[in-house]
């Protein structure tokens, strides 16, 4: 069992040539006995943004705060705190930060999607 508060964890900056102004937070993994998947935060500072990728697992997204944008597959898709996304596997996706503020998310992945 694992009990706590985003705000006590560590973030670790995403470095990487196509990602800017990104920090991860790892809630709940295997490490945390949920085996199988990882739940992340991601936190998207001002311009910022995650790398246009692609990979064979999918994500459950769901919004926490601010503003932004994500791209699926071709498609540009206005996000703020309460919306929702699955994006499924194999799509061409991004989360951009199209706002002022910080924008946050929780990011829920199998375990090999967490890297």
């Amino acid at each position: 069992m694992v009990v706590g508060k985003v705000k006590d964890l560590q973030g670790f900056p995403m470095e990487h040539p196509a990602v800017k102004n990104a920090v991860k937070k790892v809630l709940v993994s295997p490490k945390e006995g949920w085996e199988g998947y990882v739940m992340r935060v991601f936190d998207l500072g001002e311009d910022g943004y995650s790398p246009k990728h692609q990979h064979p697992w999918p994500h459950i997204n769901y919004m926490i705060s601010g503003k932004g944008i994500l791209h699926i597959d071709g498609q540009d898709y206005e996000m703020e705190a309460g919306s929702y996304a699955f994006v499924p596997p194999n799509k061409i996706h991004q989360f951009k930060n199209n706002g002022s503020e910080t924008f946050t998310f929780i990011c829920i992945v199998p375990e090999e999607g967490d890297q």
